[in-house]
């Protein structure tokens, strides 16, 4: 979605839900992940070696899982989250190859003052199962 197809903000208010976002942890983009980001730590690149570490199994990287919320928000806002958006979040479960993650989130709080909009939203990602995988909040400020 490109940042031109945003939420119109002057129909947002507390409590607005914003549009989802569904993606597929596949080990291939965790590879690719794991080249972009030069982190070449085997629970995320070498199956053998995951499987004999208590999580079982190679997991995505967490920034990974984070670009897909930054990406769900700028599905919302646009050019308004790449220039005044921060993220505050949590990783409370990892995130592995099969599972497809659901990032959402919903306007907690919004507040205007001397030509400025500040939006905060409750961000969750959770895999299939309802498990939580990330939660935090995306908070922006957008000149009015």
């Amino acid at each position: 979605m490109s940042t031109d197809q945003r939420l119109d903000l002057s129909t947002l208010e507390q409590g607005s839900v914003l549009r989802e976002m569904t993606k597929e942890i596949v080990q291939e983009n965790v590879a690719l992940y794991a080249e972009a980001s030069k982190d070449f730590n085997p629970i995320h690149i070498d199956e053998e070696f995951a499987r004999n570490t208590p999580l079982g199994g190679t997991i995505a990287h967490g920034m990974l899982i984070l670009a897909y919320v930054s990406q769900m928000m700028i599905s919302n806002f646009g050019q308004d989250w790449l220039v005044g958006g921060k993220l505050n979040a949590r990783f409370k479960a990892p995130a592995r190859p099969g599972d497809t993650i659901t990032v959402s989130g919903t306007v907690r709080k919004i507040e205007n003052d001397e030509g400025r909009t500040f939006i905060k939203c409750d961000i969750l990602c959770q895999n299939q199962a309802g498990e939580t995988v990330i939660a935090g909040n995306g908070t922006l400020t957008v000149n009015t």
